[in-house]
């Protein structure tokens, strides 16, 4: 007598034995939709988020300001913060230069002994922490933001 072992795989429901999933067209077809979408949201500026120019720079500045706080502790020395109001830019020490957005109006208020001439000035940042302090004030003709820096 012999016996044949064989054993049959139940049916999934709803299916005639097909294999559930997604064909490769269906993939490549929903990746393309998806693609589309992120175009048009990429491109899409709404007219609210002109200021995000505006906090991107207070948001860099303020760093930086920290940054130079920090370098002046760390290395028991003051370090400068220079601000070149005509040339849109600004450094920390005798680091890189960084530009500003040519959109933003700029303002410095310092005290008078930091200031070089009209158009630049510097922040001090003295090894125990306290600075000659200041105000830089960035506007985009809409909106305006202000960094301020305590002399403590």
């Amino acid at each position: 007598m012999i016996w044949r072992c064989e054993r049959e795989a139940p049916a999934r429901p709803g299916g005639h034995g097909q294999e559930a999933g997604f064909t490769l067209i269906e993939v490549i077809v929903v990746l393309a939709v998806l693609a589309f979408a992120m175009a048009l949201i990429v491109g899409y500026k709404p007219p609210w988020s002109s200021g995000l120019g505006l906090r991107g720079t207070a948001a860099e500045l303020a760093s930086s300001l920290r940054l130079a706080r920090s370098e002046a502790i760390l290395q028991n020395r003051p370090v400068l913060f220079e601000l070149d109001l005509s040339g849109r830019r600004f450094r920390i020490g005798n680091g890189t230069v960084r530009q500003l957005p040519r959109q933003l109006s700029i303002e410095l208020l310092t005290v008078s002994g930091e200031r070089r001439d009209f158009a630049s000035g510097d922040i001090r940042f003295n090894p125990d922490g306290s600075s000659t302090g200041g105000r830089i004030s960035l506007a985009d003709g809409r909106q305006k933001m202000a960094v301020g820096v305590d002399w403590l």
